[in-house]
């Protein structure tokens, strides 16, 4: 099945973190909530515990997102699961997310891998990343999924190991990417675009999209009108966003989403 239909003229939706405008992020709540408004694409993080499970939480901290305190990979998961992620929710394992979407005809993920391999942390990065794929593969997601990191090493690894089997989802400018030893452009399935109108132009986005071949998606600064403008401007295929359900109204209301 073909699954990524996405173009200049049928711009995808993609819920960053769920629906976390409207339920707290990264959680079954924001998960179940957007496949329901009809979203293509679930965006999420994957984080380990202390005692190895994968689980879906942005920040290396459960500060910001629960009632907790302290690094995520201090808690072990039955600790971490105690916790209070908004509204009674709890902070979710990737597993549990492919259970709720393992049945989709269509929906499309990118997962986003938080576990950089920094000194001291190479092995744990690339263990977690091959767990990760093992996950992916395991569901039947390999050929419907993005993955994601801001380190360039890490993205070098999987494209190395696994030469061209996942889709790789990079940044732009480069400089998002960390420490480089390749073009990350030469490898990779689609590129967000960061630094608009002030970085950034359409002239550059198209002219990578013209070089590469690498497909051109916006990411959740798009909040709006004007950032929807700014996405069709650049020749985006894809936007991720915090508001799908105002960002889809948009779209289809231009006629660019199906």
């Amino acid at each position: 099945m073909q699954y990524w239909t996405q173009s200049e003229k049928n711009i995808f939706v993609a819920a960053h973190r769920g629906w976390c405008g409207k339920y707290p992020e990264n959680t079954m709540a924001a998960f179940r909530a957007a496949l329901e408004l009809g979203v293509d694409q679930i965006e999420t993080d994957v984080r380990v515990t202390k005692d190895g499970e994968l689980v879906l939480i942005h920040d290396g901290t459960v500060d910001r997102t629960t009632n907790g305190t302290g690094a995520v990979d201090a808690y072990t998961f039955e600790e971490l699961r105690k916790l209070d992620a908004g509204n009674g929710e709890k902070i979710p394992t990737l597993i549990e997310l492919m259970e709720l979407v393992k049945d989709h005809p269509t929906l499309t993920l990118d997962i986003e891998l938080k576990e950089y391999p920094t000194e001291g942390r190479e092995a744990l990065s690339y263990s977690v990343c091959d767990r990760v794929l093992e996950v992916i593969d395991r569901y039947g997601f390999t050929d419907r999924c993005v993955v994601n990191t801001f380190r360039g090493k890490l993205h070098e690894y999987i494209a190395e190991k696994y030469k061209a089997k996942y889709k790789q989802h990079v940044y732009y400018p480069a400089r998002h990417l960390g420490a480089c030893e390749k073009d990350p452009y030469a490898y990779a399935y689609c590129t967000c675009i960061f630094g608009l109108e002030d970085e950034v132009t359409a002239e550059d986005a198209k002219a990578l999209h013209e070089k590469y071949g690498v497909r051109i998606w916006a990411g959740a600064y798009v909040k709006d009108e004007q950032g929807v403008d700014l996405a069709v401007k650049i020749g985006s295929e894809l936007i991720t966003c915090n508001n799908p359900d105002e960002i889809l109204d948009i779209l289809r209301k231009r006629g660019l989403h199906k």
